[in-house]
């Protein structure tokens, strides 16, 4: 019998593994792990309460949501995930890009709201899995560092923007983050003072308690104060506002009901939303994986984050991400494994089943600064500093990123980012250097003649090199700089070769662009020949039934063999009467 059901574990087991590797990483647990995953948990929770609560206050929810969105896609996520430290949740920059998409369809219609959020977290949710099967988990990449860096700084401002009227006691209703500043200003002799008062002191609080209360998370040193202060001292009946009962008990699985007018509006925007959260999440991951020296799969990540948000909605939550600060949470904690997710899922469960009477005293203008305080820390000056001194252009499109968010909002700005990640991919790769290449004493190889003026070059011999694949939409480019490559090289030139290592792939317009090429070098009595790649392009050609002996193009291993090559050839010419 044991040998009959071996063959089928070991068949299933590497299923499994690709369906759900988080959850073979938990059936293989080690008890020592044990002690820091619950201490990571529990600081994760620790973490996740407040901020949980601040951000259903920023999405337009009951704070029970925020919670709701931090329970079950926790679970998914331990169970589809390959990350080992990575923690799933709400963040400001989903929140913001939520607020952005649904407020507009729901006319000031709450139910209406809740409905279509939660649609957009499971439509986001089936888009990321549709992705990880069409093997899309390489547009994590898509998004340049620099993109990214500007988006999230534009979404930052908004973010303070949208939560300084709550600091300050009044409601600021324009959109966009221009109308929000001049209302803001407008209104503030509107101040309620003993809001404001709130507010600053949960910022004293933030900045203090890390000092003051090590191992303690300050967002929630700084909602227990805030909330004692306002039970104590009798704010509420000052004016104070605060998010007031929170219901107990978990949360509820149930479809979503929407009206199907919308859903063409939603599937959009939750094509956008999946965007930017799998790139902030895989950013997340990836640098945590990379420092505890382990490997994620984006195709998989993408897979598990759409679990992730498709539980969320089920659960009545919102859209969640990779977050930041919690994941810093874990690792800083000793987190090691999958069940520190898992831990802190349960925590929330039972502050949720069993503790939430407490939270009725948190006032809004706590949570504003926390979220403030959140939105300053996606603020990445640094980041720009560095990306200017490295290339100008991209902080142009850093700085374009954050302007599209400021002009047009979050969500349209996620077309402004991938037009600019697509213009600069298409600057990039249509416009590639081209180098003349020649041999420096005491360097191995071939270099550019542009970065060492002392290399030594072949009289009538042209060695070119095009930094890029040559398809339709650089094979102009091509032709344009091969001719400028033999103009400048004069009447003496006999041979142009083109090393063919950069270029990784000829499409027909290329193909058919060399052999224009060929051809115009020819009728001015020069060779095109190429060097690299011989055995690659030979099998190209024979898979095409194009016949070897037809071509236009003499193909060489090596630069060293076009050289000999070249010079034998010069050799029996002159000798030659």
């Amino acid at each position: 019998m044991t040998s009959d059901t071996r063959p089928s574990r070991m068949i299933r087991a590497p299923h499994l593994g690709r369906i759900a590797p988080g959850l073979t990483s938990l059936l293989k647990y080690q008890r020592l792990d044990l002690p820091w995953d619950l201490r990571a948990g529990l600081s994760v929770a620790a973490v996740a309460l407040p901020v949980g609560v601040a951000y259903a206050q920023l999405a337009g929810f009951n704070p029970a949501v925020g919670l709701y969105s931090s329970i079950l896609p926790l679970l998914a996520y331990a169970i589809f995930g390959t990350s080992r430290q990575l923690i799933i949740g709400p963040d400001a920059a989903t929140c913001a890009l939520v607020t952005a998409a649904v407020a507009p369809l729901a006319s000031g219609d709450q139910q209406l709201y809740e409905s279509l959020s939660v649609t957009l977290a499971v439509l986001a949710g089936i888009l990321c899995i549709g992705a990880s099967f069409l093997k899309l988990g390489a547009l994590a990449d898509f998004l340049s560092k620099p993109i990214l860096v500007g988006f999230l700084n534009g979404i930052a401002l908004s973010i303070i923007l949208g939560q300084i009227g709550k600091i300050f006691g009044y409601s600021i209703t324009m959109g966009g983050i221009v109308p929000r500043l001049t209302e803001f200003i407008e209104k503030l002799g509107l101040t309620h003072w003993p809001t404001l008062a709130v507010g600053l002191g949960t910022f004293l609080v933030l900045l203090a308690a890390p000092r003051l209360f090590r191992g303690i998370p300050a967002a929630l040193v700084a909602i227990i104060v805030a909330a004692i202060a306002v039970r104590v001292l009798g704010l509420e009946g000052q004016g104070v506002k605060t998010v007031g009962d929170v219901p107990a008990g978990l949360p509820h699985v149930r479809v979503p009901q929407v009206p199907l007018a919308l859903l063409p509006s939603l599937l959009g925007d939750a094509a956008g939303l999946a965007l930017v959260t799998f790139s902030s999440m895989m950013l997340t991951s990836r640098s945590f994986a990379s420092k505890n020296k382990y490997d994620i799969d984006a195709d998989r990540e993408f897979a598990a984050l759409g679990v992730a948000n498709i539980a969320s909605g089920l659960s009545q939550g919102f859209a969640v991400s990779g977050a930041d600060s919690r994941t810093a949470t874990s690792d800083s904690t000793g987190g090691r494994t999958q069940l520190t997710g898992l831990v802190a899922a349960a925590t929330i469960a039972v502050v949720l089943l069993f503790f939430t009477d407490p939270l009725r005293y948190v006032p809004v203008a706590a949570l504003g600064a926390v979220l403030v305080k959140a939105a300053l820390s996606l603020i990445d000056v640094p980041s720009l500093r560095t990306i200017y001194r490295i290339d100008n252009r991209e902080f142009a499109l850093s700085v374009l990123a954050t302007l599209g968010v400021v002009a047009v909002g979050a969500i349209q700005a996620i077309l402004v980012a991938v037009v600019l990640a697509i213009l600069r991919f298409i600057r990039l790769v249509s416009h590639p250097k081209i180098e003349i290449l020649g041999e420096v004493q005491g360097l191995p190889g071939f270099h550019s003649i542009e970065r060492h003026p002392q290399a030594a070059t072949i009289p009538g011999l042209t060695l070119l090199r095009f930094n890029a694949p040559l398809v339709f939409f650089n094979a102009p480019y091509f032709k344009r700089g091969v001719m400028a490559a033999a103009d400048a090289a004069g009447p003496s030139l006999k041979w142009l070769v083109l090393d063919m290592l950069p270029i990784t792939l000829v499409d027909a317009s290329g193909l058919y662009t060399a052999d224009e090429v060929a051809d115009a070098l020819r009728e001015r009595g020069v060779l095109l020949a190429a060097a690299g790649r011989q055995t690659e392009w030979r099998l190209w050609v024979e898979s095409r039934r194009r016949a070897p002996g037809d071509r236009k193009i003499p193909f060489y291993p090596t630069f060293g063999e076009v050289i000999t090559a070249y010079q034998s050839m010069q050799a029996l010419r002159s000798e030659s009467p």
